[in-house]
């Protein structure tokens, strides 16, 4: 039987370990758009922006990823992902998410001097990020 064309994948953020396994499949939002990985890709390093990130497992099983920024390297059928923060998108708190949502467009409103308007931004898109993969902004 020929052997399955799989790549050893491994996700770890500062929190924990997130993810390892066979995958078929690695699909990132690289900074300079998105990007698949399969086997045999080219050795290569992408820095990672706010975005889903896909891995088809080797039981050809989807799951999906909040991901706020980090690096994928890849190098002779292994793969690795180092998250800045990540989360699983069925695990994400959708109140949480939208309370930050509103937070976030106050701050951007605000005339207050105080309040750092790139820092607002980057949560309003994280935010937004999380809504959208949850599948559950209906």
């Amino acid at each position: 039987s020929k052997v399955d064309k799989l790549i050893d994948l491994e996700i770890v953020s500062p929190v924990s370990f997130v993810y390892q396994g066979k995958v078929k499949s690695v699909s990132a939002p690289g900074t300079n758009g998105g990007f698949q990985v399969l086997y045999n890709h080219a050795p290569f390093v992408s820095s990672l922006t706010i975005g889903k990130v896909k891995i088809v497992d080797e039981n050809g099983n989807e799951k999906l990823y909040s991901i706020s920024s980090g690096i994928l390297e890849v190098s002779n059928n292994k793969a690795s992902i180092i998250a800045e923060s990540i989360e699983v998108t069925d695990e994400i708190d959708i109140e949480r998410a939208k309370k930050s949502l509103e937070r976030a467009i106050e701050r951007m409103k605000s005339d207050d001097k105080g309040i750092d308007k790139d820092r607002a931004r980057l949560s309003y898109e994280r935010a937004k990020n999380r809504i959208k993969f949850s599948g559950k902004e209906k």
